[in-house]
């Protein structure tokens, strides 16, 4: 039986959603996170004051939060590439994927990026192109935008 849970909140990037199940973040998203039941649990209470704190910009880190992403040990392997990012700071696609140890598989660790199921606190909006040009981003470029310029990019 599945016990994940999530409620929304609206942000200055617009609604953000935020599930749990079993005392762990499984989403942060910016799409109903659908087939789940809607209620505020206290790990989600907390959550969503910590993303508002981020949005202020009196919070830089989620280290505290219990995270369990569901994806590929490959995912998985890029998603924790993401958490070593530091706030303010942005990385390459080649970059992370030399994080990993594969330096070549910086299209997979861009497909995996894509599906990281934990916006915001996992943070893919700090991986860029090459070139520093912004590309793709699950919430849309202009968010992406918005995020990194909050961080002081």
């Amino acid at each position: 039986m599945d016990s994940k849970l999530y409620f929304h909140f609206d942000s200055p990037v617009g609604r953000v959603y935020v599930a749990e199940s079993d005392g762990v973040i499984t989403d942060v998203s910016y799409k109903p996170i659908i087939g789940v039941s809607e209620k505020e649990t206290p790990l989600i209470a907390r959550t969503i004051i910590m993303l508002c704190e981020y949005f202020e910009g009196s919070r830089k880190t989620f280290d505290e939060l219990p995270l369990n992403p569901v994806g590929t040990e490959f995912q998985k392997k890029a998603w924790n590439a993401l958490l070593k990012i530091p706030y303010g700071e942005t990385r390459s696609y080649e970059e992370q994927a030399m994080l990993i140890g594969n330096a070549k598989a910086y299209r997979a660790v861009g497909n995996a990026n894509s599906k990281n199921p934990i916006s915001i606190i996992i943070p893919c909006h700090r991986v860029i192109g090459k070139n520093k040009k912004l590309v793709g981003y699950g919430g849309g470029l202009d968010v992406k935008r918005f995020l990194l310029e909050l961080e002081g990019n």
